[in-house]
């Protein structure tokens, strides 16, 4: 099982475009319409079923939520700063 990171190693390595929101972090990416979110929902689900890692995933109608964290860790972990580092090289 992957370690929760502490306070400072997920401020170090937090990836651009994210933030820490309690045990979790979390990006919002903004779209022109709702049909964008929900091609780009189809994509990152793509990514993390590859990687076996899943986010939990907010639509809205011109926004997509993306929160990651370790549910079986308890926190935050490598697993979902490499998820979210994989999500900004890919989109």
């Amino acid at each position: 099982m992957a370690e929760v990171l502490d306070d400072d190693e997920i401020e170090q390595n937090l990836p651009e475009g994210w933030e820490r929101d309690g045990d979790e972090i979390v990006r919002t990416y903004e779209f022109d319409d709702y049909l964008q979110g929900i091609s780009f929902v189809s994509d990152v689900g793509e990514v993390a079923e590859e990687e076996f890692h899943h986010p939990e995933i907010v639509v809205g109608y011109k926004e997509v939520e993306v929160r990651l964290t370790t549910h079986d860790a308890g926190g935050i972990t490598d697993l979902d700063m490499r998820l979210a580092d994989l999500f900004n090289d890919e989109f």
